[in-house]
Order: C-alpha cells, then sequence, then structure tokens
C-alpha cells in the first residue's frame, strides 16, 4: 500500500506495532493447532496484515514507530520491524536486526519468519547477500527464507551441507527435504550418522522425503527409540511412511517398550490403522488421555467431534496448565487445551454406524483412503495439524516435489490450492 501524505496519528500507528506483535505471537500456536482450520487462519492473517499496512501507510513515521519495538524486543516486535524495514528495502535496519541473531532470544526465527511473510520482491537482492555470505548465520538465514517460500537456491545448498556449522548443516539438509532436491539424497544419506543430533534428524528425515527407504527409515527407527528431542517428530514420520503391517508392528514394539501411554496414542493415530479405533475408545474414558485418544480417532475417522455432537463436558478436577497459585512450579500450558472431551457413548455409537464405511487393509487417514485426492482435500478443509500430516503424505507419494508449506501466509496457500483469497 501507498502511505499517506498526510498527518500520522501516533498513538493509532502505535497501536498497529503492537497489536501486529501480539497477533504474530498468537499465530505460532495457530499454525500448529489440532482445531484450526486454513479459514481461520485467514482471518487471522488478514488482521495481521490489516496492522502491518498500517505502518505501511504511514510511510516513514510508520517505520519509526515500528523500530520503538526493540526497545523490548520478542519474536513479534523483532517480526514486525523485520518486515517494516525488508517493505522499506532499509538494509541498514535489517543490519542491526541481524546482529540481534544470537544476543536476543528467537531473533533469528522472528527473522526468518519476517522473510518468510513477505513478497519475494521485498527480499530482491538480499537473499542473494545473505546466501553468499561467508557468515553461516547469514547463509543460514538465506537458506530458511528461499526454503519457506520454497524456492530453490542452487548450488549453495549443497556446499551448506558440507559446512562445518552444525546449524547450518542441519537448516541446509532440512531445505533439501522441504524443496525435494532428490540430487541431494546421497548427500543426506551420508549425514545420518552424524555426532549432532539435529543433522542426523535432519538428514534421515530429508533422506526418507527424497526416497531414501529402508535405509533412511531405519536411521529414523533408530532416533525415535532413543531418548531426544526428535523422537517423536522421527515416529510420526516413520509411522506415515511406513505400510500397514509395519505401522502395526512399530505401535506393538512401543507398548512392548512400555513407551507412555499418550506417545503410543498418537502413533495409533499416524498409523491409519483402523483396526485400533476400539482401542482409542477405551482409552476416552481415562480423564488423561482422553482429548488425545479423541483427536488420534478423528484423525482415523474424520469424525469432528465438536460438530457431530460428540463432545461431553469436562470431567471435574481435572488438572490442566498453568494454575493462579504462586507455590504452583507447572507453567507448562495444557498440550490438549484446545482439544474437545469425547462422550465415549457417543463416540462408541457413532463408531458402530459408520464403521463400514471406513477403508480396510490400507492406511486410513481423516475418513478415508490415503490417497492424493484425499489428502489435497484435508489440505484444503483439515485443521492445522491434519494438514500437515497431510502434506507430509503428499510428499512421500511424490519425492521429487516440494513439502507444501502449512505455516505459510494463509493467503499464499489459498492461492496454490486455488482457494478464493480475500487478502491481497
Amino acid at each position: 500500500m501507498m502511505p499517506l501524505h498526510r498527518p500520522v496519528i501516533e498513538r493509532v500507528v502505535t497501536q498497529h506495532a503492537e497489536d501486529a506483535a501480539v497477533l504474530r505471537a498468537t499465530r505460532a500456536t495457530l499454525v500448529r493447532s489440532p482445531h484450526v482450520e486454513l479459514h481461520r487462519l485467514a482471518r487471522h492473517d488478514e488482521r495481521l496484515y490489516a496492522h502491518l499496512d498500517g505502518l505501511q501507510v504511514a510511510g516513514d513515521e510508520g517505520h519509526r514507530i515500528a523500530q520503538t519495538a526493540l526497545e523490548s524486543p520478542g519474536v513479534g516486535e523483532i517480526f514486525v520491524v523485520a518486515v517494516t524495514a525488508l517493505d522499506h528495502q532499509d538494509r541498514a535496519q535489517v543490519d542491526r536486526l541481524l546482529a540481534l541473531v544470537g544476543v536476543v532470544p528467537d531473533a533469528e526465527r522472528a527473522l526468518a519468519s519476517a522473510c518468510g511473510w513477505v513478497a519475494p520482491t521485498s527480499l530482491r537482492g538480499l537473499i542473494a547477500e545473505l546466501l553468499a555470505s561467508s557468515d553461516a548465520t547469514q547463509r543460514r538465514l538465506g537458506i530458511a527464507a528461499c526454503a519457506l517460500h520454497r524456492v530453490d537456491p542452487g548450488a549453495v545448498l549443497a556446499l551448506a551441507i558440507e559446512h562445518p556449522s552444525d546449524l547450518l548443516r542441519a537448516r541446509a539438509l532440512q531445505a533439501a527435504g522441504e524443496l525435494g532436491r532428490v540430487d541431494l539424497l546421497e548427500a543426506c544419506l551420508s549425514r545420518m550418522d552424524e555426532g549432532d543430533a539435529a543433522c542426523r534428524y535432519r538428514a534421515a528425515a530429508s533422506a526418507l522425503l527424497l526416497g531414501g527407504g529402508m535405509r533412511a527409515a531405519r536411521a529414523l527407527q533408530t532416533l525415535a527409540q532413543e531418548p531426544g528431542p526428535f523422537s517423536r517428530q522421527a515416529l510420526q514420520l516413520l509411522l506415515l511412511h511406513a505400510d500397514l503391517a509395519q505401522a502395526r508392528a512399530l505401535v506393538r514394539e512401543l507398548i512392548a517398550r512400555q513407551a507412555p501411554p499418550r506417545l503410543v496414542i498418537e502413533a495409533t493415530g499416524w498409523a491409519g490403522d483402523v483396526q485400533a479405533v476400539p482401542w482409542l475408545i477405551q482409552q476416552m474414558a481415562d480423564p488423561l488421555h482422553a482429548r488425545v485418544a479423541g483427536e488420534a480417532f478423528t484423525l482415523l475417522t474424520g469424525a469432528d467431534l465438536a460438530r457431530l455432537d460428540l463432545e461431553g463436558p469436562a470431567p471435574e478436577m481435572v488438572e490442566g496448565g498453568p494454575t493462579e497459585d504462586a507455590d504452583d512450579d507447572n507453567i507448562d500450558l495444557d498440550p490438549d487445551e484446545s482439544l474437545p472431551w469425547p462422550a465415549v457413548a457417543r463416540v462408541q455409537a457413532w463408531w458402530e454406524a459408520h464403521r463400514s464405511r471406513l477403508p480396510a487393509g490400507t492406511r486410513c487417514f481423516m475418513g478415508g483412503a490415503a490417497d492424493e485426492a484425499h489428502c489435497q482435500g484435508v489440505l484444503r478443509e483439515g485443521a492445522q495439524r491434519q494438514r500437515a500430516i497431510a502434506a507430509l503424505l503428499l510428499r512421500l507419494m511424490r519425492p521429487e516435489s516440494v513439502l507444501f508449506n502449512v505455516a505459510a501466509p494463509a493467503p499464499r496457500q489459498q492461492r496454490l490450492l486455488g482457494l478464493p483469497v480475500k487478502v491481497s
């Protein structure tokens, strides 16, 4: 939008900056949500676009006011300043923001997010400089920006996979999988035994997405069995890649290893085995696991508990996330906060009435066979967690394709999916 040539009301523009920062922070939760669909994400993004446009319309004054957010920089504040700096082609401000990386927590994540948010025209010249930089952090940011836009950075990616920096190698390995760089399959396979856990996981995950088959699957299985920050992600991808018999065996192995019940429930949903639905319904009777079992049930059957009136009241005396008790050390958010409480009897009745309609002998995902057309439908209409799985399933079907980015700005996603777009 073009700046207006009239006096700026500073209070209004300041509110634009503050609200944009809050909306960006909220968005980080929405894109990983089990209940937010693309049209709801689009409404949120429309509000974020509106506040960022308010800063853009205010011209240099809006740019100046946005920069005051750096007095107490968080992800949302750095994102807003970065977006306005990129849109204004203010390279000096971009350099100041780059200097925050490694000093301010999450500064790099906020900068990458801003690069992924703005239009490619706002990045003209900058990304080429970042990719050519001798600084590993800047090169990592350049690769991240390309990957978020699903643009291939070219030969620099292969060079980055061989770089001494663990962080740069990990981001390059991740990008290889996201971008469908099948020419880098052998490079990914060769990095699956690295000492750095992030590099090991990114190499194995990308190798599997690029068609690495059993060799990559074995590396992911090892990661899934070891305690660590990537074990859950490795297990999910491994189960999505497995055929039905392999998936059943993996879930049985989890039970034999006495894995946490919550992980077994999640794995049952990822495995796509409708034979496990009666067991999932049994788990709904346990308040500790009822909601995650309901989510796994939906992932298999496609039944939306809230919309189908299969939701019940929350049990009494259920502990959730943080309380108002000053002596309570638990500050973690309830991971099931947005999930409905299943009404077990009604869920059982629904299952008895509809079980014959679900595909047998093949992977079941959201109430249908996990083929390309069905997964595309989930990308259009499913909730964010379901859409992320649909994107992975589609990617596993076509190793040379790019991984659909379900965290991209909603209008960009809508265009790619052929859906109506309200925000320009």
